[in-house]
């Protein structure tokens, strides 16, 4: 008679309870409802049972614990009837708020906030060693001043770009850590220093392949939009290429670039980027800088909307807003409102291209609308021109030449030390031209805002 032989058993998750509240006055892309169940999908991704919520409206945040004694005193019953053994604000904590929660709620019982579980999230699909410098500099900047006396050393130490360890220390400070060691603050700016050279490195790596890109002609687009939105999926789509999709938020952190084929045999190089989200913390847009730099660099944006979710035109706002964040709002843009086919009203799909820039509906799974995408996103590149004004330094010789070459020069004034020129060059070109805007009788370096259509 054979032995049966016992099957490993998954351990249970921690158990995660959630806290929401709505400030006078704060304004933010998504409801708190609808802010809080966006959490609760992080929670869910970050490998956590959620088995409770909390919420409280606010004229402002208590200066101890956020939200108000009795907040805490209800919050504490709550998670002690739940066996809750992490609470999760939906706003990020001052070093004092999370101090002061921590006590009240018991020693048995973690406090994060939104940006403690993002950071854990990065820190599980970070893959390259680029990814892996990112999110623990990240993370190192969010908890050194969380550093107290009583609590001088980060409780996990961070694994200094060797990669994940396993997940028994829990959800909030993995990534930068899960081997006890005393860390004092002068060794972790010593180590964030660190980290900042390397990024450098990286980053002057990005510039001279991008550089070169440049020099091949070659235009780039990058895939921008909300977590989730099926930015991966239409890659693979489009390139008919296997990057890594997940339906969970943050599957895909490192960026990935592929060669496209436009119709009129015409070329492209798509790039799909990290998803964005509301209330993206502070120091995950610092640390991915040079990664999100490929975003500001690209010569058209392929902004990817999933349609069918209720808040779609929220999450596309909360986009926009990280795009001018981060010096890529000039840029033109074409909508790819994706999961068209989930609409059960393709009237109401009609409708909704509408509230959109340039939007034509599509589905990356099933592949609908995707040829006509391709011949919008060639049209953009190749054929659509945009005026341009601009005052070039003759050092600037390559972008004279790209103008004569490439552009429809209406005017030339030569001047002491640089040309002035107008006249139309192709969309995907204009990123290039921005810094040397005309501005008169001098030009300088400039980021013009959405409603600029000339440059």
């Amino acid at each position: 008679m054979s032995k049966k032989i016992p099957q490993p058993t998954t351990p249970p998750r921690e158990r995660a309870f959630l806290v929401g509240a709505e400030i006078y006055g704060q304004k933010h892309p998504l409801p708190l409802e609808d802010s809080l169940s966006e959490l609760a999908l992080l929670s869910d991704t970050a490998g956590l049972e959620v088995v409770g919520e909390l919420t409280q409206k606010l004229d402002r945040p208590y200066v101890e614990t956020y939200i108000g004694p009795g907040k805490v005193d209800e919050l504490k019953a709550l998670a002690e009837e739940t066996l809750a053994e992490v609470v999760i604000f939906d706003d990020e904590l001052s070093p004092r708020h999370q101090r002061e929660l921590e006590k009240a709620l018991g020693k048995n019982v973690r406090v994060l906030d939104r940006t403690a579980l993002i950071l854990d999230i990065f820190a599980q699909h970070a893959h390259t060693r680029e990814g892996m410098l990112q999110v623990e500099l990240a993370q190192y900047e969010y908890y050194l001043p969380r550093l107290t006396r009583a609590w001088s050393h980060l409780e996990r130490q961070a694994g200094g770009g060797g990669g994940r360890a396993g997940s028994t220390g829990g959800v909030g400070l993995r990534g930068p850590g899960e081997t006890q060691l005393e860390v004092d603050r002068r060794g972790i700016r010593t180590r964030i220093a660190h980290l900042k050279r390397e990024l450098e490195k990286v980053e002057a790596h990005r510039m001279r392949y991008r550089a070169q890109r440049k020099r091949s002609r070659v235009p780039t687009v990058a895939l921008v939009g909300y977590t989730n939105a099926g930015k991966s999926t239409l890659l693979n789509k489009l390139a008919k290429s296997e990057v890594y999709v997940a339906n969970q938020l943050f599957a895909t952190l490192d960026p990935t670039t592929r060669r496209v084929d436009l119709p009129g045999n015409n070329l492209a190089l798509f790039t799909d980027t990290v998803g964005f989200i509301q209330k993206l913390p502070t120091t995950l847009v610092e640390a991915f800088h040079a990664t999100l730099e490929e975003i500001a660099e690209a010569d058209l944006l392929l902004h990817v909307v999933d349609i069918s979710h209720p808040n779609a035109l929220n999450q596309f706002q909360a986009v926009q807003e990280t795009l001018d964040e981060i010096d890529a709002g000039h840029i033109p843009v074409i909508t790819a409102l994706n999961k068209a086919d989930r609409l059960k009203n393709p009237e109401a799909a009609r409708e909704i291209l509408k509230s959109f820039p340039k939007a034509i509906a599509i589905s990356a799974l099933k592949g609908t609308g995707i040829s006509d995408l391709l011949q919008l996103v060639k049209e953009e590149l190749y054929e659509s021109y945009a005026p341009i004004h601009v005052r070039l330094p003759y050092q600037q010789g390559a972008l004279i030449s790209l103008f004569h070459e490439l552009g429809h020069v209406e005017r030339v004034e030569h001047e002491r030390g640089g040309v002035v020129m107008q006249g139309r060059i192709p969309g995907r070109l204009v990123a290039q031209f921005v810094p040397w805007k005309f501005k008169g009788n001098h030009s300088e370096k400039t980021q013009p805002g959405l409603e600029e259509k000339e440059v």
